[in-house]
């Protein structure tokens, strides 16, 4: 076992504190990777706070690690020593079932194994990337192309990924209407890649004070929600609709807004239950669907994407001592659009 400095919550209502916590020794497929930049993701929020369920604490978040390989097991194939690589929501999985064999491990039929508040194969609590070391089995990582720098690279493998994945299922491209809702870590996201893409994106947020941003990041338009008139001129519009808040909306009013065989698809992870009328569906054979993660190849994917068409995440790097305070500037959505912790401050 190998010791390594992490940031660690003691319970929902605690504060970070400096830790230190375990790391297996290799086995033949493992790779340590020494982490350098840890996204902060909403689900991280969620899961510290114990919104999602029980969680045992101590608990070290992070699920968007970038970093360095610094040893391999005797058996790996796929990386060297140098390599630059990430780590996303998982890192482990049975590999056996039908959907682990269809390269959709994040469906695992016997759950996949997550990057923190898990339970790993040796049946230890997994811990995720405020740290400053990970040790994960090769088939898990990926590799982070050149044209990427690691502190932006971070968030893709959650919020690039996690919009990535939807758009490319759907089919997003050329002649498809796509309208994102939300403007924050997982939105801006999407909005990129969906122009990317070739799509007519849609910003649809609570105001137009991200309008400037937005048309930036490559939508064609923005509209807030707030407005209901935005319902009645943009009803029977989109094909596509990523709904990346993690909170409650009007989603029979988002609904309205598709076409004829149209999808809302949902991101966002609000704790409470969304309720859904059925006429909001029937009425042009419309989909309420939900997506999460991709798989490890779709990841890989993804990556290279953004590497050939030059897309990376906004972000603000900060110190492993600010984490508290970033927690509350998600949470007021006062983050342009993503935070990266420095994990040299760790």
């Amino acid at each position: 076992m190998v010791m390594v400095k992490a940031r660690a919550v003691d319970g929902p209502d605690k504060s970070f504190r400096e830790a230190e916590i375990q790391r297996r020794d290799l086995d033949s497929t493992d790779v340590l990777i020494e982490i350098k930049f840890a996204g902060i993701c909403h689900s991280d929020i969620h899961t510290a706070r114990g919104e999602w369920g029980e969680i045992q604490y101590p608990l070290v978040p992070g699920h968007e690690i970038a970093g360095i390989v610094t040893d391999i097991g005797s058996g790996v194939t796929k990386y060297k020593v140098g390599d630059r690589v990430g780590v996303g929501c998982m890192v482990d999985s049975c590999g056996e079932c039908e959907n682990c064999q269809k390269g959709e491990e994040q469906y695992c039929l016997k759950g996949n194994v997550p990057t923190y508040a898990g339970v790993d194969k040796y049946g230890e609590p997994t811990q995720g990337g405020y740290s400053t070391h990970i040790v994960v089995t090769e088939g898990f990582v990926v590799r982070i192309p050149d044209s990427i720098e690691l502190d932006a690279a971070a968030p893709l493998l959650c919020a690039g990924i996690t919009t990535y994945s939807p758009l490319n299922h759907w089919n997003a491209g050329p002649g498809k209407k796509v309208a994102v809702v939300g403007l924050g870590g997982l939105g801006h996201m999407g909005v990129k890649i969906a122009h990317a893409m070739g799509a007519e994106v849609t910003v649809l947020s609570q105001t137009l004070n991200k309008k400037e941003d937005g048309l930036a990041f490559g939508a064609a338009h923005y509209y807030a929600t707030q407005d209901p008139k935005t319902f009645e001129k943009l009803a029977g519009t989109f094909d596509l609709i990523i709904n990346t808040v993690s909170a409650q909306i009007d989603i029979n009013g988002y609904l309205s807004l598709l076409t004829l065989d149209g999808a809302l698809v949902n991101v966002g992870a609000p704790p409470e239950p969304m309720p859904v009328h059925v006429m909001s569906l029937i009425g042009h054979r419309r989909t309420f669907a939900g997506s999460m993660i991709g798989g490890i190849r779709e990841t890989q994917e993804m990556l290279d994407f953004c590497a050939e068409h030059g897309i990376a995440p906004s972000i603000e790097v900060i110190s492993a001592d600010d984490i508290d305070d970033a927690y509350e500037r998600v949470l007021a959505s006062d983050v342009k659009y993503r935070f990266v912790i420095d994990t040299s401050t760790i």
